[in-house]
């Protein structure tokens, strides 16, 4: 099994051969044997225990003597070792991860999130997925600048420091890439959830609302329709964003996860607009200029449309829609035995917050309720578990999420009716894992 696969579920076996058998009545023994029983109905850290003291780390001397690990008798390493903490050495295999040939150059690729392990709904900002158009940089905040102009009162240009000496705020919100689940329009063409779904993630970020800034800059309230956000790195991204939506929640945002951005997340600024895909969220962001229509810009014109089965294109279709995935069991994972299991997965809406998710383990034929984790925010990853009791048989298992508008995410054939083959952008069709009875988990569609 790759790194990139996470095992679902583990056997656990009772130790053996605890206690010598000619010390079967003496008191230790008895203890030992009271200590052998506890560790066998406590699960699977006590029995790890018991294995761990039949089985001596010197692999010398008495058997009977419990041996304890170095850890247990050892000096530790130092506080601040790393200066910058990492995670475990036994937890390297979890990475975000390129998706071979996908791009012709890694500056215009992707580096997808690895959902299949992680937990709760934060995003660790090292596995949070990168789309860049061409490269990322790591930008001189000393030198960066953000300026407003356009149709405003009073033009202005900020540093880094103008804009954290205004009143912050901090809020939690998912951001998807336009282009996440692509493959799957036509055919099953991954294997797993992290290139199915990977390119998602979900953050705290910190900054000031745009709001107060153009309120700061004086902008045209009777005339200004839409503002244009744009990009410092090569290529200039530039996306409209109607006004509305510019007052309501989006962020000039420096801060993600309690510290600063990563560069490759846009740092030391980008732009956070909650609900919508992630290439209007810019990168390194250098300018807002107000405006009384639409720019029409390459990047919204040409790219990030979505060609219709009539042969017209569908443009600033920005919103992500109500979406769910099952995270584990899923795509290149292993059952290893029948029995209990928790389905896991994550539910998102670009629209508000996700009021139920629905889980089915027969290809949708039937249907429960999951349980939603705390907190259920709006346009934010919320995390759904349910139990299962796998009886060895095949099976199918999909989730379908509901958001607080009543939208209910679609099947695939419903999508295509509506939408055709030939889209690259905004799938949000229910996800089907095949569980073989060998345990294998495998990517399918049920039409």
């Amino acid at each position: 099994m790759s790194d990139t696969q996470r095992t679902v579920g583990r056997l656990v076996k009772a130790p053996e051969n605890f206690l010598a058998k000619d010390d079967a009545k003496s008191p230790e023994t008895m203890r030992r044997k009271f200590l052998a029983a506890g560790a066998a109905t406590a699960g699977l850290g006590l029995a790890a225990a018991a294995k761990a003291a039949s089985n001596p780390v010197s692999g010398k001397g008495d058997p009977n003597i419990l041996n304890l690990p170095e850890h247990t008798t050892g000096l530790g390493m130092p506080v601040a070792a790393n200066g910058y903490g990492v995670p475990s050495k036994y937890e390297k295999g979890l990475q975000r991860r390129e998706s071979p040939g996908l791009t012709r150059v890694s500056a215009a690729s992707v580096a997808f999130t690895p959902l299949q392990g992680t937990f709760g709904i934060i995003t660790p900002s090292g596995l949070h997925f990168e789309r860049h158009h061409q490269g990322w940089w790591d930008i001189d905040p000393s030198k960066h600048r953000f300026m407003i102009n356009g149709m405003v009162k009073r033009p202005k240009v900020y540093t880094m420091d103008d804009l954290m000496r205004l009143p912050s705020v901090s809020r939690i919100h998912f951001i998807e890439c336009g282009a996440n689940t692509a493959m799957e329009w036509g055919n099953v063409a991954v294997p797993t959830v992290q290139y199915t779904h990977g390119m998602v993630s979900c953050s705290e970020f910190t900054g000031v609302p745009l709001s107060a800034l153009l309120e700061d800059c004086g902008y045209d309230k009777k005339n200004g329709k839409f503002v244009l956000a744009e990009g410092a790195d090569g290529s200039s991204m530039t996306r409209t964003i109607p006004i509305e939506m510019a007052l309501d929640d989006v962020i000039v945002a420096y801060g993600m996860n309690g510290e600063m951005l990563r560069p490759e997340n846009g740092y030391p600024l980008r732009l956070v607009v909650p609900g919508v895909q992630g290439v209007s969220w810019v990168k390194w962001l250098r300018r807002i200029e107000v405006g009384d229509q639409k720019w029409a810009t390459k990047d919204e014109a040409i790219h990030y449309i979505d060609l219709l089965p009539n042969g017209m294109h569908r443009q600033y279709s920005g919103i992500q829609e109500a979406k769910s995935v099952v995270t584990s069991p899923s795509g290149g994972q292993l059952l290893l035995d029948k029995g209990f299991y928790n389905i896991t997965g994550l539910a998102w809406s670009g629209r508000g917050k996700i009021t139920r998710v629905d889980v089915s383990a027969d290809g949708g034929k039937n249907w429960r309720t999951a349980r939603l984790e705390t907190p259920v925010l709006t346009k934010a990853l919320t995390r759904f578990n349910i139990d299962w009791s796998w009886d060895g048989k095949p099976a199918i298992l999909q989730s379908r999420a509901i958001d607080d508008t009543g939208y209910v995410q679609p099947p695939v054939q419903l999508l295509r009716e509506v939408r055709g083959t030939r889209s690259i952008y905004h799938n949000n069709m229910i996800q089907s894992w095949r569980v073989a009875e060998s345990g294998e988990v495998s990517n399918v569609q049920v039409s």
